[in-house]
């Protein structure tokens, strides 16, 4: 319980319940004496300045010095006595009793005082009684104490102010002479360093020099406890000061030097701390096993290994011998130097001391051998630490992986992660970050948010750039749902995710076209004081452009402008991409135009999107303008820009200009890709030039191109058109030989091939091998073969393959719905005419 806590009232607060448990404030609602004390009622309160000799002052020393001194209260006396007090006049009299009161009746006649009277008691009462109690009631000496700091105590003062630490400090001090030792002030130092430590040091310091103004010196076991508690709290430079003080006015002891000696190795100064441990051999202070150890903690710490060892070996000239602490600190120091040949000779003059390593030894020795990663050494380590009877710990495991992550063996390291969860073990954020970088690098996605997830379990926040790592890699993998709840989850736990990760999570939803998810998150964002940048505009944007909707994606625009953020150049590559799209080019130019007026600066991919906008709705001299404009702005080209003029040219027939493009790119060194062949070998198939497309083939092996399934579906189209498919089939056989699987509309041009010349056996054989490699024939591929059917007359099979079709959901296009019911009619008047 902290007694601090106590509450306070505003009525009359009162010191005293019975000593059975801890003092309470206790209220009473009458002051009235008893009806059984009459005749003390008329005396009014004594004056403070009547004389002591004073025959009225005479009774009622005498009166209160019977009371007091009793085992126990008489509190019908008590009554009688306290309304003819007052506050100085008890504390004058106090003073002179309290040598001979008894200290547990003196409690509760203050507590009787204050709880029926209203009695206030001055601070030098006060800390006259808490004197008395240490005696034999030291718990409620302390508690009173407390509550005297605290505030809490009903207090006569002259001007009704709040007294502070330096009165209450000053007070026990002008006591010290009544009352032999400084057990008060002990006390009053010990509570200021743990009862309110949470306020500073800052107030124990204060009432220490106050003490030493006066020649007053807690004990040399407070003076250290005092010493300590500043060292362990890292007050340093306050430590420094109050060991001056106490060096230049009591004898110094082993204790205090020790304490000083760790104070001095802790704040880095060294050398102060080599001159206090030659101090005390001048002053005859035999050092102990704990000085030796902290001075040689020291010298590790500052990579003075020589000294340390030099000092370790006086220690055992002098008769102390080595502890396990000793040995650990020299093993840590030899390491963090990457001296493992010394650590382990020290390691082994330790066990055969007797000594057996603990957690500490082990753990720095595995923490060395991972950083110098070797792996197989901590391990054994380990392994030797279990055999001594030491369990592994948080600080193990952590160590080994760490190991595993700097060797890259990521297997071994999500296995011990998953071992140290099972085991509800410690783990920091350093042990969580790289096995979930991996995880996400190597797309294990759902692994990856589990560990996530007991991350955030543990209240450890996971950074920002893996957190947009995997929010995109779990909307790449289609987990928008995963994602999205780890967005939420993130902010519950008050780790709420950046612009980044949002924008990814943004962009991941957009681009699978969930935008009825986005508008329902971004409201959720923004309810949560999310404010969104370009970024988020330009993602939102593009999922809009992608939808098709357009004049939401410039809605968006506009308000990006009344958040007063700038549209760059990808805001309008986004929209023009979206326009031309559309087919809308002059409106795209319309929106260039406007980029250009605020000043945007187009690049490569504004001209590549205006060029494919032209090409597309058969505009290639527009597009052949703009090329000739980014020439002559010297902007980078690339194959992109090239492989769309060079598309559209094929896709013309203008196989020349194709060509010169093709020649042009080279010369520039920019090398064509498979996409410029697989246009240049299309457009030479489609003027019936096969043959001179195959040639391309073997130009592109010579560039290290290897061509891939659409160049060569382009290349059998081309055959199949002029009816040769035995070269189709001589592909078919190359394809295979090159590893490379015929596709869909591989299948169907051969088939549509076939089902021209009238060779139903040979497309119902290819139907049939598409359909047992796990393809799936589609509508066009239906259809072409039912075209085969109806050719040859057979409505029937046809009719069959139109079922089969409908079975799988695919419906007949316009030209083969007519071509079966003109065969059907045609059938019809055969049978009719056959009739």
């Amino acid at each position: 319980m902290d007694v601090r806590r106590l509450a306070a009232v505003a009525k009359p607060i009162y010191i005293y319940t019975p000593i059975t448990r801890p003092l309470t404030c206790v209220t009473s609602s009458s002051t009235t004496l008893s009806p059984a004390a009459p005749e003390l009622n008329p005396p009014p309160p004594l004056n403070p300045t009547h004389s002591s000799d004073d025959p009225n002052n005479r009774s009622l020393l005498d009166s209160l010095s019977f009371i007091l001194s009793k085992p126990s209260l008489d509190s019908s006396k008590s009554k009688q006595l306290i309304p003819l007090l007052s506050p100085s006049g008890f504390d004058r009299f106090f003073l002179s009793l309290s040598s001979h009161v008894n200290s547990k009746t003196t409690l509760n006649f203050f507590s009787l005082a204050s709880r029926s009277f209203n009695f206030r008691f001055t601070l030098r009462s006060y800390c006259i009684l808490i004197l008395l109690l240490l005696s034999n009631h030291s718990s409620a000496a302390r508690l009173l104490l407390i509550r005297l700091i605290d505030g809490k105590l009903p207090l006569f003062s002259p001007n009704d102010n709040a007294i502070n630490h330096i009165q209450i400090a000053c007070a026990l001090a002008d006591l010290n002479a009544s009352f032999k030792g400084v057990a008060g002030v002990d006390l009053l130092l010990h509570l200021y360093c743990t009862q309110f430590k949470n306020v500073g040091f800052t107030r124990a310091i204060d009432v220490f020099f106050t003490l030493a103004d006066k020649g007053i010196f807690p004990s040399s076991k407070t003076c250290n406890f005092f010493l300590n508690s500043l060292v362990k709290a890292n007050e340093l430079e306050k430590a420094y000061q109050v060991f001056d003080t106490l060096s230049s006015s009591v004898s110094l002891d082993v204790y205090l030097c020790t304490t000083m000696i760790n104070g001095f190795c802790k704040g880095g100064r060294i050398q102060d701390a080599i001159a206090l441990f030659s101090r005390m051999e001048n002053l005859g202070i035999s050092p102990n096993v704990v000085t030796y150890n902290n001075i040689i903690h020291g010298l590790c710490k500052s990579g003075r290994l020589d000294e340390a060892f030099q000092i370790k070996q006086n220690m055992i000239k002098q008769g102390v011998d080595p502890s396990l602490i000793t040995y650990s600190v020299l093993i840590n120091g030899l390491i963090k130097l990457d001296k493992f040949e010394e650590a382990n000779s020290v390691l082994k003059e330790m066990s055969f001391k007797g000594f057996i390593p603990n957690e500490f030894v082990y753990n720095t020795l595995i923490a060395g051998y991972c950083k110098m990663e070797n792996i197989d050494e901590a391990l054994r380590i380990k392994d030797n630490m279990l055999f001594n009877g030491i369990k592994p710990n948080s600080v193990t495991f952590n160590s080994l992986m760490q190991g595993f992550c700097r060797i890259g063996q990521m297997e071994r390291a999500e296995n011990l992660l998953a071992e140290m969860l099972s085991r509800g073990l410690s783990i920091n954020i350093g042990t969580f970050s790289p096995v979930i970088h991996w995880l996400c690098s190597k797309s294990r996605l759902d692994s990856a948010l589990h560990f996530t997830k007991e991350m955030l379990l543990r209240d450890l926040r996971p950074n920002d750039g893996l957190m947009t790592m995997l929010v995109g890699g779990l909307c790449k993998d289609r987990k928008h749902s995963e994602a999205i709840e780890l967005w939420f989850k993130l902010f519950e736990k008050g780790y709420p995710a950046n612009i980044v990760t949002s924008n990814a999570l943004i962009h991941g939803l957009c681009k699978a076209g969930k935008m009825q998810e986005v508008i329902r998150l971004l409201k959720e964002m923004s309810q949560r004081g999310l404010t969104f940048d370009r970024v988020s505009y330009n993602t939102l944007i593009l999922g809009c452009c992608k939808e098709g909707k357009v004049e939401e994606a410039f809605r968006l625009k506009e308000d990006m402008f009344k958040q007063g953020i700038q549209p760059d150049i990808y805001t309008y590559n986004l929209l023009i991409h979206g326009i031309s799209n559309m087919g809308k080019m002059e409106d795209a130019v319309k929106v260039w135009d406007e980029s250009k007026r605020h000043g945007m600066v187009s690049n490569v991919f504004t001209y590549a999107i205006l060029i494919d906008g032209h090409c597309k709705v058969n505009q290639i001299e527009k597009g052949q303008n703009l090329f000739n404009e980014l020439v002559t702005n010297k902007l980078e080209l690339n194959t992109v820009i090239y492989n769309t003029l060079i598309k559209a040219y094929c896709r013309n027939g203008n196989m020349m200009e194709a060509f010169q493009l093709r020649d042009d790119m080279k010369s520039k060194g920019i090398l064509p890709n498979i996409a410029t062949y697989s246009s240049l070998i299309h457009g030479m198939c489609k003027l019936g030039l096969p043959d001179d497309a195959r040639q391309l083939l073997v130009e592109m092996r010579d560039l290290g191109l290897l061509p891939n399934v659409i160049c060569y579906t382009a290349l059998v189209g081309g055959y199949c058109r002029l009816g040769q498919m035995d070269k189709a089939e001589s592909l078919i056989q190359e394809m295979s030989s090159y590893n490379i699987q015929p596709n869909k509309i591989t299948y169907t041009v051969m088939i549509n091939g076939y089902c021209k010349l009238g060779n139903m056996k040979e497309a119902a054989k290819l139907l049939t091998e598409m359909i047992k490699n796990g393809i799936a024939p589609d509508a066009v591929t239906y259809n072409a073969f039912m075209n085969g059917l109806c050719k040859e007359g057979r409505v029937d099979d046809a009719f069959r393959v139109c079922d089969s079709m409908h079975s799988e959901g695919l419906s007949l296009n316009d030209i083969t719905y007519t071509t079966l019911i003109h065969e059907f009619h045609q059938a019809s008047a055969i049978s009719y005419q056959e009739c």
